[in-house]
């Protein structure tokens, strides 16, 4: 019909306009499927955050020994949320202590690199290292067995040791025949003292360090004994 609009012409909107009304139903599903999905990964991070937290502190004050359900206790979330995201509690100590390590080697690098003296930088080393560990029972269990929670932050803290020893070296402030070897093995003489008297006898390891700071210095000219070697089993070729 002239100037009119078929019934065919009619069908045809109406399937588009369906189609349109359709497809913003579905696109909301989407959106509303997706803003789900973004707040439930929101709930886990907050969770997470909030177990290492918790566990940071309570690592801190018991050691690695402490039973979990305190860190849950503290960290408001239940067993079950806690073991989602650390299946043991190795894996959240080991999460924990990686952290609080890399930040206190990350803060002692600093505080030596700005250091001009040699002998203050590491001096300063070991009097950082100590008051940090007599305040982290687990920092201290950690370095006094194993050197770091794991083998790539141990590294990290031999690697800067030896620069500390080079620098004191190099300016004649070290008895010359003292290896990083020796620094590293006093380091965790000296966390073993922290974890030993640290109840009994706080702040003892302070005497301690001052004792072997002294041995260390180049006014000493006496040559340190040779470490032995062990002798070949009977019998052996």
């Amino acid at each position: 019909m002239r100037g009119g609009v078929s019934g065919d012409h009619v069908d045809l909107v109406r399937q588009v306009l369906e189609s349109l009304r359709s497809a913003g139903q579905d696109g909301d599903r989407v959106a509303g499927r997706d803003g789900a999905k973004r707040g439930r990964r929101a709930d886990a991070e907050r969770n997470r955050i909030a177990i290492i937290e918790a566990a940071d502190a309570v690592f801190a004050e018991h050691g690695g020994t402490v039973d979990v359900r305190e860190i849950a206790r503290r960290s408001g979330v239940g067993m079950g949320t806690l073991y989602r995201h650390f299946p043991t509690k190795d894996d959240l100590l080991a999460t924990v202590l990686e952290q609080q390590f890399t930040s206190w080697l990350t803060a002692a690098h600093e505080q030596a690199t700005a250091t001009e003296d040699p002998w203050q930088a590491l001096t300063g080393f070991f009097e950082q290292m100590l008051t940090t560990q007599s305040r982290n029972r687990a920092v201290v269990e950690s370095y006094a067995t194993t050197g770091g929670p794991t083998s790539s932050c141990a590294q990290r803290c031999y690697s800067f040791i030896d620069e500390l020893r080079t620098r004191c070296m190099n300016a004649g402030l070290l008895r010359p025949d003292v290896t990083t070897a020796d620094l590293v093995l006093l380091s965790g003489s000296l966390s073993q003292a922290v974890l030993t008297t640290g109840e009994s006898h706080p702040g003892q390891w302070r005497r301690l360090l001052r004792i072997s700071l002294d041995g260390l210095s180049s006014r000493n000219t006496e040559p340190l004994p040779e470490p032995e070697t062990h002798a070949a089993a009977p019998g052996s070729d």
